[in-house]
């Protein structure tokens, strides 16, 4: 009877661990899924945030794309309010494409790699 006990348990832990497996695979599955829908949502916009930078806790500066016109607006906890428009010669804009994680990793791995092969003086105490 005990035999059958042991031999029971065992394929409860792997019938939980299949399921944990299954549900962890769906569970990445649909965040992948719901990012990209949301990415697409987006996609067809006339707003869009250029640059924000942060002047105090509360308190931020954008450069707002909306259309055509380039706005900058001050964000703060309650209120916002636009500033002024900024032409578009101003700007510095970035048109170059997003890298993925993976691409950023590598560079950043070939620069950490670069300065581990640099030779290290030693350095004797006499």
């Amino acid at each position: 009877m005990m035999l059958l006990t042991g031999g029971s348990s065992y394929v409860q832990l792997i019938t939980v661990l299949i399921v944990f497996v299954f549900v962890l695979g769906l569970t990445a599955w649909l965040t992948k899924w719901l990012s990209e829908y949301q990415k697409q949502q987006g996609t067809n916009c006339n707003i869009e945030v250029i640059e924000t930078s942060r002047i105090s806790n509360n308190k931020y500066i954008q450069i707002v794309r909306v259309g055509a016109t380039y706005v900058a607006m001050a964000v703060c906890k309650d209120t916002v309010t636009v500033l002024c428009q900024v032409p578009e010669e101003q700007l510095q804009l970035t048109t170059g494409q997003k890298q993925s994680f993976k691409e950023l990793l590598d560079k950043m791995l070939q620069k950490d790699s670069g300065n581990s092969n640099e030779p290290k003086e030693d350095v004797h105490e006499d």
